[in-house]
Order: C-alpha cells, then sequence, then structure tokens
C-alpha cells in the first residue's frame, strides 16, 4: 500500500468534464470544471443534490468512464481502464446469490489466483471480522440487509483495496443497522486505511465518517465547496451525532447544501 506521509494523492481530478449523449441526441453534461483531490489514508464523503453527478465521479475514477476533458489520476497515473487496486461497494448488494457467504467473500482471492486453501482461510478471517461466524454457508437470500451489507464489505475488504469507493451503501438500510454498519466500515478502514470516497445522500452520514466532506453543485455538477471534519477518531457515529462541533458543521453544510438543493428542485420543476 502507498505510504500514508506520500505527497501523491491516492486519487486526484483536475478540471474533469463529462459530456453524454441523451437517448434523443441532445449532449448533457453531468460535470464542469471538476476538480477534487483524496489523500493517501484519508475518508472523503461526496454530498450533493440528487442527479448531480456524484456516481459520474466515481465512475471517472475507476476507470468505467472517461473524461470529456481534463484529467483523472490514481496513485499520481492517468486512470487508464479498471485499476485492480480500487474496490467498489454498490448501493445494492453485488452478491452471487447461487454462492454461500464464504463462497462469495473468497471469491475475490479465487480471481486473483490465491490457492483454494489460502481463500478459504483469508475468507473465513474476514466473515468473522464482520461478525458473521457460523453464517458462512447461508445464502444471500438467508440473510437480513444488514448480514448481506456486512458479506459485501467482507467482500470488498479481503482484496485489501487501496482504494475504496462507496455509492449509497447503506441506503437501504434501516436508521439503526445503517448506524451499526457506519461503526463497522470505520471499524474496517481503520485496520488498512484504504483511500475513501463515500457517495451519499446523508448529510449526517457523512459528517459521522469523513475526515472531509465535498459539496456539490447541482448538475452540471463542480465541487461548491469542501469542509474539514475536526472531530476526534475514533467515533461511534451514534455518540458523535450529539457532539456540539457535529451540530455545528451539519448546521454549516447543511446551509451551503440546500441552496443547491432548491437550484436543482427549481430546475425540476422548470423541466
Amino acid at each position: 500500500m502507498l505510504a500514508q506521509n506520500s505527497t501523491v494523492p491516492a486519487i486526484e481530478l483536475l478540471h474533469v468534464n463529462r459530456r453524454f449523449l441523451t437517448p434523443d441526441g441532445r449532449s448533457l453534461t453531468a460535470l464542469r470544471d471538476f476538480s477534487m483531490t483524496v489523500a493517501p489514508g484519508e475518508f472523503a464523503a461526496v454530498v450533493g443534490p440528487t442527479g448531480c453527478g456524484k456516481s459520474t465521479t466515481l465512475n471517472l475514477i475507476t476507470g468505467l468512464n472517461k473524461p470529456s476533458g481534463g484529467e483523472v489520476h490514481v496513485m499520481g497515473q492517468p486512470v487508464d481502464g479498471i485499476d485492480p487496486r480500487i474496490g467498489f461497494v454498490f448501493q445494492s448488494d453485488a452478491l452471487f446469490p447461487w454462492k454461500s457467504v464464504l463462497n462469495n467473500v473468497m471469491a475475490g482471492p479465487l480471481f486473483r489466483k490465491v490457492s483454494k486453501d489460502s481463500a478459504t482461510e483469508q475468507a473465513m478471517d474476514w466473515i468473522k471480522r464482520v461478525g458473521l461466524n457460523g453464517f458462512e454457508n447461508h445464502y444471500p437470500h438467508q440473510l437480513s440487509g444488514g448480514m448481506r451489507k456486512r458479506v459485501a464489505l467482507a467482500q470488498t475488504f479481503i482484496n485489501k483495496p487501496e482504494i475504496l469507493l462507496m455509492d449509497e451503501p447503506f441506503s437501504a438500510l434501516d436508521v439503526q443497522t445503517r448506524i451499526l454498519m457506519q461503526d463497522e466500515l470505520l471499524k474496517l478502514w481503520s485496520q488498512d486505511k484504504a483511500s475513501v470516497v463515500f457517495v451519499t445522500h446523508d448529510l449526517d452520514e457523512a459528517i459521522a465518517l469523513a475526515d472531509r466532506v465535498f459539496v456539490l453543485t447541482s448538475g452540471p455538477a463542480t465541487v461548491k465547496s469542501v469542509y474539514e471534519i475536526d472531530l476526534p477518531r475514533p467515533r461511534l457515529t451514534a455518540e458523535i451525532r450529539y457532539d456540539q462541533r457535529f451540530i455545528e458543521l451539519s448546521r454549516m453544510i447543511w446551509n451551503d447544501l440546500r441552496d443547491e438543493v432548491m437550484i436543482s428542485h427549481g430546475k425540476e420543476r422548470a423541466a
């Protein structure tokens, strides 16, 4: 893994533009002059109005999309195709429904040509780490939503990603389970300190988890402002929400974000 004190950013988007062609042939700009830097080991959260280009940003980092202009770098190098150092956790579960928990978690190491014995040992260790010991032979349909998300985290972290991209991974969970999963994520992240970009619509979630919060404008998106989250670590997300500094940050960032949400709603009504 890249040294945590390296001066080379883990992720860097420089004056990026991203345009799409709509089904009726019109050009739609999702990102405009978008610049963002994430340091090695940093946990960055991204918030913005619905449809402003947050997921597009993640797709540019993974190499699934290419910028229409500007540059995207990972570990100091231009993005060119899918990077195996990047892990991705989606909003919906990306589990193989026909595989057991154990076989889901060990799929990554097996794909990387790790021996079956070693992959099994690693997978069992990660299953224990996420609190699913005893469920290794269950199938996804036999698990709750929170348990499936734990499998997804184990499935991702077992590959030791240097960069972790998360697209609203906990949005479908109930409030209590979401808080438990946020704490689970922080615990796992603190062990290896991958660089994280976490997209969410939940401002409190962003503040509870991140080192910095990036606020995006309504589409076409650019970075409007960046907030340092100077709350102590380690954090328990259920408790940190009552910290006076957390409340101050929430009020400050929401005042900034609310303006963009209102602009976005105005565009939707005018459409």
